[in-house]
């Protein structure tokens, strides 16, 4: 069994029992954030099965494969998994739905309340001597847009209510009345949520349709006072269109915890800009929710395997 899940490894010495009482001898190799396609290649010639973070299984991988059985994914994003690919050739793919809902949802939130309060940039200029006082805004006084009402989508829209923001919301499906009701969004188009909101907050899969969804149309069409928050996956946004709007003045900032490639450059022009805020893709965190994935991806191995 390959171990390559990176929140996964540091805690094996619990897990590793039950996992060796069910016949698995594990590979546990170093990883940093993700094991790319020329890695995997190396590991996967004798493996059963896989427990994974973002690793690359391509159709390449997965053809120097030929014992493996499942893949059960730590976590929920599965887009760096083939999973066409894996269905051809009879491999089950696990995931955890709805793992870390309501962290990722407080992490955009936080993010927005950052940006509406100037808590940042407040931060910094009292810390170089200053006493500015800086101009906020209530996110009652605020339109914000949540691209993407999956699991994360409708936690964060539940989290808005309080604050009074009016919620414009776009999926790639209708929603249904009781869901509407629930969340208390506006559905509407993305290019007129893109021109009405303060806040635009991404919350949809990566997949074929929504890869540079957010484009250099997509960023000009948004307010110049508006803030971009990408808590779901890089490829969502075309980061350079996306530095080319912020180095212009044509966006306020951004909040991003993940990017096209990761780790993020050292040298990256994003690292420089007072106006974002950045993250190792970690708005996952919370030691609750990580046990509970913990506990299903083993789960869901050993039961793919008929081991459970």
């Amino acid at each position: 069994m390959l171990v390559s899940a990176p929140y996964l490894q540091p805690e094996l010495g619990r897990f590793r029992p039950r996992l060796e009482d069910a016949g698995c001898e594990l590979v546990v190799p170093a990883v940093h954030e993700r094991l790319e396609e020329d890695d995997l290649l190396t590991l996967v010639a004798d493996v059963d099965g896989v427990i994974c973070g973002d690793d690359r299984f391509t159709e390449r991988v997965l053809a120097a494969a030929p014992r493996l059985k499942v893949i059960s994914k730590w976590g929920t994003g599965v887009d760096s998994i083939d999973r066409e690919a894996c269905a051809r050739r009879g491999i089950t793919v696990c995931n955890t739905p709805d793992a870390f809902s309501i962290p990722v949802a407080e992490s955009a939130l936080g993010y927005a309340l950052c940006f509406a309060r100037n808590l940042v940039a407040m931060a910094a200029q009292m810390r170089e001597g200053g006493w500015r006082k800086t101009a906020g805004r209530s996110l009652s006084e605020c339109t914000f847009g949540i691209v993407g009402v999956g699991n994360v989508g409708k936690a964060l829209a539940k989290l808005l209510q309080p604050f009074g923001a009016r919620v414009l919301a776009n999926d790639s499906r209708q929603l249904a009345p009781a869901e509407l009701t629930a969340s208390r969004v506006e559905m509407a188009p993305l290019e007129q949520l893109l021109s009405d909101a303060d806040f635009v907050s991404l919350h949809c899969d990566l997949n074929p349709t929504s890869h540079h969804l957010i484009g250099a149309a997509q960023l000009a069409a948004m307010k110049p006072t508006a803030v971009l928050i990408n808590t779901a996956r890089g490829s969502i946004i075309d980061e350079p269109a996306l530095i080319a709007a912020l180095q212009a003045g044509a966006l306020a900032g951004a909040a991003l915890d993940v990017f096209e490639h990761e780790p993020l450059a050292p040298d990256s022009p994003l690292r420089a800009m007072d106006n974002v805020l950045l993250a190792p893709h970690n708005s996952n965190s919370s030691p609750r929710a990580w046990e509970r994935v913990h506990e299903t991806t083993i789960h869901n191995l050993l039961a793919a395997l008929g081991r459970e």
